[in-house]
């Protein structure tokens, strides 16, 4: 049994309807990717104080502490607050070698 009506002026109305009913969906969907891009170019735009730069393989081990925007820091690295990036040089991860975060931070073995 279908729930289309059985008339074509029925038909032309419900074509109608859903043709402007897509419409509307695709202009909301465009709203929402516009939002996402704006989104992403401001988290993009934001340079961190301090990254955590993490190896691969299993656990992804942290393998550096860089000051935010040094050009030597990986792909996979996740921003760090002063204090979890003292408590990271602290716990014995590595102190990049270019952008001294050690000194930038004032802990200095």
């Amino acid at each position: 049994m279908s729930v289309l009506p059985p008339d074509r002026e029925r038909l032309r109305i419900l074509e109608t309807f859903l043709a402007r009913s897509l419409d509307q969906v695709r202009e909301k969907i465009a709203y929402l990717e516009q939002q996402a891009a704006i989104h992403r170019r401001s988290r993009l735009e934001v340079t961190p104080d301090w990254v955590l730069e993490r190896g691969i393989g299993q656990g992804a081990p942290p393998v550096a502490v860089h000051v935010g925007g040094c050009h030597m820091a990986g792909k996979r690295v996740r921003m760090l607050e002063r204090d979890q990036a003292v408590r990271a040089l602290a716990e014995g991860v590595e102190a990049c070698s270019h952008c001294r975060p050690d000194t930038a931070l004032g802990v200095l073995d």
